[in-house]
C-alpha cells in the first residue's frame, strides 16, 4: 500500500509530498492539481506496469491506454528546479517517489527525501532540452518488483461510459487482465462473465442482496442509487458487442418483464456502474483511482457511493479519489463515525492555487467524524450562499 507520494517538477508541482491512506480524498478548486496526482500513478503503471517489460530503456510513456499527457514540455513544471536529492545531473528531471508499506509480505520501497542513498528505487525521468516535444522521456531508474507496478489496478476517468445500445466485448482486457477500462467501457462484459463470482465477505457485501454473487451485489448497491432497479448483461451473438439492460421490480432481471435500454434510463446509473463494479471486485492488494465518482448522481446517491468506497477501503484495498462533492466527504465522515472506517485510514487533501502553483492543506477526521480544521474555501459554499440569503 502506498503511504506517501512525492512529485518533483511534475506539471503544477515544483515539489509535492502527500501522505496516503487506504482511502485518500483529493478535493479543491478546478485546475489545482488533483488530477495530476492520479495521473502520476497511472503514468507509472502505463510505462512500467504489468503487461510491459518495465525497462527504463523504454522510457516514461506519456501517451497510452491510461493517460494522454502530451509531450515532455507539457509534463515539466514551468518553474522547475534542481533535484540533486533524486539524481546528480544538470538536466531537468521529473521525479516520482513512492513510499510503500509492506502489508502483504511483498516489496517494500521506503524512500526518504533526506536519505539520498535510499532513492535508488525512485522513478526518475530526464527532460531532453533538445527534444521537448517528444512523448517519451528517458527513464533513469525504477524499482523492480514495486507493488504499485504489479498490484490489481483500476483507473476510472471522470469521462466514463454513457448510456449506449452496445458495449465492447473484449476478452483479453476484461477477462485476461480484469481491467474495466479507463472509461469503464469493459464493465458490462466483465460483469457478464463474472456474474457468479462471490464478493469478498466483509464490509462490501450488501446485506439486502439476494446472494454474495457479483451480479446480485451490484444490483443491491445500484438500488442504493435507484430503488428497484436491476440489470442484465448479455452477449449479442455473432458480434463483438454486449448489451446492458435495466429493469425495475425484479431481482437481477430474472422476474422483470420489461427491459429498458440504458439510453432510456438516464446518465446516472450507467455512469455509476463501473465505480460500483470496481469497488465490489477490489481485493486487499488492489489500487483503485477514481475521478468524480459522484458525477450524475443525486445527493443521497453520492452519500451512498461514499459508503461503498469506504467499504472497499475497509476491506483492505487502497482508493485514491478525486471529488468535488461535499456529500462524498460527509459520507466518508459518517463511515468513520459509525466505525466502518478507522479515522487514520481516511486521508483528506484540499488543493488550492497560490498564484505560482498549488498548496495542499490536510484536514484530519476525528473519531466522531468531525474535522479538526476547516480551511477557507473547503466545501464552504453552502455557508457562503446562506449568509447571502440571510443578509
Amino acid at each position: 500500500m502506498i503511504t506517501r507520494l512525492t512529485l518533483v517538477n511534475f506539471k503544477a508541482f515544483r515539489r509535492l509530498d502527500l501522505a496516503m491512506g487506504p482511502l485518500t480524498l483529493l478535493t479543491g478548486l478546478n485546475s489545482s492539481g488533483k488530477s495530476s496526482v492520479l495521473q502520476s500513478l497511472a503514468l507509472l503503471r502505463q510505462s512500467f506496469g504489468r503487461g510491459r517489460s518495465a525497462s527504463p530503456e523504454e522510457g516514461l510513456m506519456l501517451n497510452g491506454e491510461l493517460v494522454e499527457l502530451g509531450t515532455a514540455r507539457d509534463l515539466l513544471h514551468d518553474d522547475f528546479g534542481p533535484a540533486d536529492d533524486l539524481l546528480a545531473t544538470d538536466a531537468p528531471l521529473v521525479g516520482f517517489v513512492v513510499v510503500e508499506a509492506d502489508v502483504t509480505g511483498g516489496f517494500v520501497a521506503d524512500y526518504e527525501l533526506d536519505e539520498p542513498e535510499e532513492l535508488a528505487g525512485g522513478f526518475i525521468a530526464r527532460y531532453d532540452l533538445d527534444e521537448p516535444d517528444e512523448d517519451v522521456m528517458e527513464a533513469y531508474d525504477f524499482p523492480r518488483g514495486a507493488s504499485i507496478l504489479e498490484m490489481p489496478f483500476q483507473y476510472l476517468h471522470a469521462d466514463r461510459i454513457t448510456p449506449a445500445v452496445t458495449y465492447p466485448r473484449t476478452r483479453q482486457i476484461a477477462l485476461g487482465r480484469g481491467f474495466l477500462g479507463v472509461r469503464g467501457e469493459h464493465t458490462v462484459n466483465y460483469l457478464r462473465h463474472h456474474a457468479e463470482r462471490e464478493v469478498l465477505n466483509g464490509p462490501l457485501r450488501h446485506p439486502a442482496a439476494t446472494s454474495p454473487q457479483l451480479l446480485d451485489q451490484t444490483v443491491a448497491w445500484m438500488q442504493e442509487l435507484c430503488p428497484g432497479v436491476n440489470l442484465q448483461a448479455s452477449a449479442i451473438e455473432g458480434t463483438d458487442f454486449v448489451r446492458l439492460s435495466y429493469g425495475f421490480g425484479g431481482t437481477a432481471g430474472i422476474n422483470a418483464t420489461r427491459r429498458r435500454r440504458p439510453t432510456n434510463v438516464g446518465f446516472g446509473l450507467t455512469y455509476a456502474l463501473p465505480i460500483v463494479v470496481a469497488c465490489l471486485t477490489a481485493t486487499p492488494e488492489s489500487l483503485i483511482l477514481l475521478e468524480n465518482p459522484e458525477a450524475h448522481l443525486h445527493p443521497k446517491g453520492q452519500s451512498r457511493m461514499a459508503a461503498l468506497i469506504s467499504a472497499a477501503a475497509a476491506t483492505g484495498a487502497q482508493l485514491i479519489v478525486e471529488t468535488h462533492s461535499d456529500h462524498v466527504l460527509n459520507g466518508v465522515r459518517i463511515a468513520v463515525k459509525q466505525e466502518a472506517l478507522r479515522p487514520e485510514d481516511a486521508v483528506i487533501h484540499f488543493f488550492r492555487g497560490n498564484g505560482s502553483g498549488a498548496e495542499v492543506v490536510t484536514p484530519r477526521i476525528d473519531e466522531d467524524g468531525m474535522l479538526a480544521q476547516w480551511p477557507e474555501g473547503f466545501f464552504d459554499e453552502w455557508e457562503n450562499s446562506l449568509d447571502q440569503l440571510l443578509d
